[in-house]
């Protein structure tokens, strides 16, 4: 049997013998060959394309060096300790001199008795100056302003302190601080003296406002602060009742008075 060609014309008409040739079947046989043909020759072309595509465009753009760059990995190291005498330290602004007028030390002649003069006391002699030990000396001055100057008599020595710093307050000590007379009488204070503000009231709020301050160490009430609020007038009417508390009885650590935080809650309550 020899071998058909199934593209071929003599096929198509073999399969469309006593057949409608006027289907479109037949038509689209007759051009098969023709398709498969076009078909392949996009393909090929395609693929030639794909294949040298990038080999002419590394033709056509110059080769270029690469650059290689260094990444150094910098580590966190530990900051230096620094000596404290290292530390440069602010120098605080000195005052200029206040003007002065030219003046030399003179101790005013007292009389007295033959009797009442010590012998220390007396006025000696040039060779004795120049003998003794006695260092003697008079405090001239060089003013810089003689006609509204002031006389170096009339100024007193002025000595400023470097003020200390504020001790931060702690929140735990081995002695906490104490209202005179303990809770109870805290708690008895804060009713006796608390206001009710009218209009909270009357919007019916009630509840607690949680109130910090510091007991200092001479037992002040400073610093208060409120921590949870309830009510603008409420809270307001809170602080005022505890900056009103009277002296407390300071806290304590390592045996001497230290300020401490101290935290106190103000109940709200309708009757």
């Amino acid at each position: 049997m020899s071998k058909i060609d199934l593209t071929s014309l003599e096929w198509c008409e073999l399969i469309f013998k006593d057949r409608n040739k006027n289907y479109g079947a037949y038509k689209m046989r007759q051009e098969l060959g023709k398709r498969q043909t076009v078909a392949l020759i996009i393909v090929t072309v395609v693929a030639l394309v794909g294949f040298t595509l990038p080999r002419l465009i590394r033709m056509a753009i110059p080769e270029q060096k690469e650059e290689m760059v260094e990444v150094t990995q910098i580590s966190a190291l530990e900051e230096p300790e620094v000596k404290e005498e290292n530390i440069i330290k602010k120098v605080e602004p000195v005052a200029p001199p206040p003007a002065l007028k030219s003046t030399i030390k003179f101790t005013t002649p007292v009389i007295k008795k033959d009797e009442e003069v010590q012998d220390e006391d007396m006025l000696k002699s040039q060779d004795e100056l120049s003998e003794t030990k006695v260092q003697i000396s008079i405090a001239d001055v060089k003013g810089n302003d003689e006609l509204n100057g002031q006389d170096i008599a009339d100024l007193q020595e002025v000595i400023t302190q470097t003020p200390e710093k504020k001790q931060e307050p702690y929140t735990m000590v081995e002695q906490m601080p104490q209202f005179p007379g303990g809770q109870a009488e805290l708690l008895k204070y804060i009713a006796k003296n608390l206001r009710y503000p009218t209009i909270s009231q009357e919007n019916g709020i009630q509840g607690k406002v949680i109130l910090r301050f510091v007991v200092s160490a001479e037992g002040k009430v400073e610093n208060v602060q409120v921590l949870r609020s309830l009510d603008p007038y409420c809270d307001k009417e809170a602080v005022r009742v505890v900056q009103s508390l009277p002296q407390w009885i300071p806290g304590k650590q390592n045996g001497r008075n230290v300020p401490v935080y101290y935290t106190c809650p103000i109940v709200f309550k309708l009757q």
